[in-house]
């Protein structure tokens, strides 16, 4: 059995990265209870599947979760396909549109081979909430709903506001909550954890099930990882996001591009480094040095150092990547053998819209063979082969359109 002292170094190890933990004496209580009995702990954590990608503002909380299997405790991924019908309105000032089944199950599909980058598969149990949720009869939704107040739901922040900004709040939404609250009933989960946007939702879950008459779960709760903007959350709404699924020499160059004031954020939530190594580096070594240890998470030491070499020869030594995508011109697309640099740029997948391109090449971020192009109604001669880049990542080699026979 595990004395005072190994409980006491578990739980620095928990606390590392956390906002806040409720309460840190029963999450104590509950792991001596745990040794003790040689029961593991029940770690819940929910994701509604509202986009088919991961990133890695996920992370955070699946490296929590993995931690937690690592001190031989059962994670409980619960995929909220139920929920995800609903919309979680947590941090919204609107009605979020509702899921359909058909979208929940398109990306519920990606869920698995991604988290399984992360957690270990012998210790994570996968459980979707529709399981028990659609097979709850009308009279178990009003018991449901009769233990919590509407003035108890309107405590919640975003909620609050609407209601005073005389926004609409569909009874849909208060739902969701409970439902996520019962979701903790049903698994009698010991821990559950989420973002601090997900609070008021873990306490409702604590709440009912001392309702139920259920020893009530602890939850912590953890910081949302600013995306590459270094300001917003990391969302691929937002364009700021670097996807765990991302090839190597992507995921580098997106977190070599991270404001250096963000990186200790970063090192802490996405990484066991020690956070002193960085008193003693320089940024941009501090940097490198993050995007090799990231990148070596998910696809090995080896692509990790070759990310970095192609990282160098490209941005350090400005040179061209040795790999990159090949795109051969179709014939129809040029007249006398030229093509409208927008409609270029369109074609390579640079730009969603004539008008993102133009952005983008007005604004100096499009090279042709080493040399800027700032001039948006260019027409590019192709008669030979071009290697063109867009901001600091896309490379493309662009070659003639073949002759007709």
């Amino acid at each position: 059995m595990k004395d005072i002292k190994d409980i006491e170094k578990e739980l620095g190890l928990i606390k590392r990265g956390t906002v806040e933990i409720i309460s840190e004496e029963e999450l104590q209580e509950k792991l001596q209870f745990a040794y003790t009995r040689k029961k593991p702990l029940k770690i819940k954590a929910g994701f509604d599947p509202s986009a088919p990608d991961l990133h890695l503002g996920h992370t955070v909380l699946l490296r929590k979760l993995k931690l937690f299997q690592e001190l031989g405790h059962i994670v409980y991924f619960l995929i909220g396909d139920f929920t995800a019908r609903i919309g979680d309105p947590s941090g919204r000032s609107t009605t979020r549109r509702p899921l359909s089944k058909e979208e929940v199950e398109k990306n519920v599909l990606t869920y698995e081979q991604q988290i399984f980058k992360i957690l270990e598969r012998k210790r994570t149990k996968i459980v979707y909430n529709s399981s028990w949720c659609e097979k709850m009869k009308f009279e178990d939704i009003l018991d449901l709903a009769s233990r919590y107040t509407v003035a108890r739901l309107l405590e919640r922040d975003d909620f609050l506001k609407r209601y005073k900004e005389n926004k609409p709040i569909t009874l849909l939404e208060f739902f969701y909550p409970l439902i996520q609250g019962y979701d903790s009933v049903v698994l009698e989960a010991d821990v559950e954890m989420g973002g601090t946007d997900q609070k008021f939702n873990l306490l409702v879950g604590r709440e009912l099930m001392r309702d139920y008459g259920k020893s009530p779960q602890v939850i912590i709760t953890l910081p949302l990882l600013e995306g590459t903007d270094g300001k917003e959350k990391m969302s691929k709404s937002l364009d700021n996001y670097i996807g765990i699924n991302e090839s190597p020499k992507d995921m580098f160059g997106k977190i070599m591009s991270i404001p250096d004031e963000i990186m200790p954020r970063y090192y802490e939530l996405l990484t066991d480094l020690p956070l002193d190594s960085l008193k003693n580096m320089h940024p941009r070594e501090a940097k490198f040095n993050l995007a090799k240890e990231i990148v070596s998470q998910y696809y090995g030491k080896e692509k990790a150092e070759e990310s970095a070499r192609e990282f160098d020869r490209v941005f350090r030594m400005r040179e061209i990547p040795q790999k990159m995508e090949v795109y051969r011109l179709p014939p129809e697309e040029l007249k006398d053998n030229k093509i409208w640099i927008v409609k270029l740029m369109r074609l390579l997948n640079f730009a969603s819209s004539n008008a993102e391109a133009r952005r983008l090449i007005s604004q100096g971020g499009v090279t042709i063979n080493g040399e800027r192009v700032t001039n948006p109604d260019l027409e590019i001669e192709v008669i030979n082969p071009l290697v063109i880049k867009a901001g600091k990542l896309k490379f493309a080699r662009v070659l003639p359109a073949q002759n007709k026979s």
